[in-house]
């Protein structure tokens, strides 16, 4: 990466390198960017699915066609997502990364300040199609307002509330909770057994930053105020970030042991029947690879306060989704450029987000018969109705490292038996923003 880019990025990218909760893990050993063949590329794919090995045996045989389409061999690796804020975040100073890499859509406004991705202007769309074949809810979590988007949408994604049909009957729930009291009073008849209402991921900072947007949404408060300055501890905000906690502080219906998730295993819990509720983003196809039947549960929107999912405080997810970005300093743009344009092809939309429960962003790939089904309508109804994106402010991501480790000390507490009150969320709320940049 040039020397100039590098010292631009720096800054922006300090505070969050050191504060990230994962380590950082370098560079790609296929020696990324710096790529010396224009028939090579590195990719970075993010952990999808239920495993590592699941999104290989996904990916690899899509990369053996574009490479027998093109001649340009994939170099692949999947990330955890543990890993991947770190190491993208290391590649944008050191230039010792990928040619093409997936994104968080929630990171797409702070990696773009880096300067260090390609940005997708109206001629770098020409060259895949146009940027008037992805649906607009996608396109809207691809970076600031107002500016080229810094990637395009790959894999789009919704919260929903995944329900165990047997639990609920067994516990003599008739349909699945629509408001937050419902779901308390739900929770509190099924744990019961060795067995819990609620799976939650409470060591995981970017689950508890999707969750707490909406929560503190839903309560009327945003993050960050109209101009972008965090403002993390208003009366609201602090509201819907307790009752989020509450669920195990007050409410206990979920796990203490859950204060320790990170990766997947509240989604196990659910398979296996530990739990009964499981708020995740398109859990079918990892359910479906632990041995969960797609008969033993059901899908219904996430609650909200009122019952009813829609805009304003009735909001329900986050825009969530996969992007695809390209790194500026690739020696073979013009095969990153035909890898996204492959990447994002009605063809592969198809595949793809079939084989991870996803929902295409690409408008050609959404209308296909397999995306309309009844759990896939939940989906799709969210993302068009009831989600937001996320605050695309340059400082997102530190944003979600900061709130989402507070909250993760905050589940910490809850599970040890320590009081979870409102001065303690605030305090929480008021140590995470001191750490975010200074202006």
């Amino acid at each position: 990466m040039r020397t100039t880019r590098a010292a631009a990025v720096a800054a922006v990218t300090m505070s969050l390198a050191l504060a990230a909760t994962a380590c950082g893990g370098g560079s790609s050993t296929d020696g990324g960017g710096s790529n010396d063949s224009p028939k090579t590329l590195t990719y970075w794919a993010s952990n999808q699915g239920a495993s590592i090995e699941v999104d290989k045996k996904v990916l690899q045989p899509e990369l053996d066609k574009f490479e027998k389409e093109t001649g340009i061999e994939v170099k692949l690796e999947v990330v955890p997502w543990s890993d991947l804020l770190n190491r993208i975040l290391t590649a944008t100073t050191s230039g010792q990364g990928p040619d093409v890499l997936n994104i968080g859509n929630t990171w797409s406004a702070s990696l773009q300040a880096t300067g260090a991705l390609l940005p997708w202007n109206a001629e770098n769309f020409g060259k895949i199609g146009g940027k008037d074949r992805f649906v607009d809810s996608a396109l809207g979590s691809t970076g600031a307002e107002g500016k080229d988007p810094a990637a395009v949408p790959l894999y789009s994604m919704s919260y929903a509330l995944y329900y165990n049909k047997k639990l609920f009957a067994d516990a003599g729930i008739s349909k699945p909770p629509a408001t937050w009291e419902e779901l308390v009073a739900d929770g509190k008849k099924l744990s019961k057994g060795g067995k819990w209402g609620l799976g939650v991921e409470g060591s995981n900072p970017s689950e508890n930053i999707h969750h707490a947007v909406v929560f503190a949404k839903q309560h009327g408060a945003d993050f960050f105020t109209a101009d972008g300055k965090p403002d993390f501890t208003s009366d609201k905000a602090v509201e819907g970030v307790k009752q989020f906690v509450d669920l195990m502080a007050k409410d206990k219906i979920i796990a203490p042991g859950n204060a320790e998730y990170a990766q997947n295993q509240s989604v196990s819990d659910f398979a296996k029947g530990k739990t009964a509720m499981l708020l995740w983003q398109s859990a079918s196809a990892n359910l479906k690879s632990q041995g969960m039947s797609e008969d033993a549960y059901g899908i219904a929107p996430v609650p909200v306060q009122s019952g009813t999912p829609g805009s304003g405080t009735s909001v329900n997810s986050m825009v969530m989704g996969i992007n695809l970005a390209v790194f500026k300093n690739t020696d073979n743009l013009d095969g990153a450029t035909k890898f996204v344009k492959f990447m994002t092809s009605d063809d592969e939309q198809k595949i793809l987000n079939e084989a991870y429960s996803s929902i295409p962003p690409v408008k050609g790939a959404q209308s296909d018969e397999s995306f309309n089904t009844p759990a896939n309508a939940v989906l799709k109804d969210t993302l068009a109705q009831s989600a937001i994106a996320a605050p695309q402010v340059a400082d997102e991501s530190q944003f979600e490292t900061a709130v989402g480790t507070a909250i993760k000390e905050l589940w910490a507490d809850a599970a040890g038996g320590r009081p979870v009150t409102t001065d303690s969320v605030k305090a929480a709320l008021e140590k995470a923003q001191q750490q975010m940049p200074t202006k």
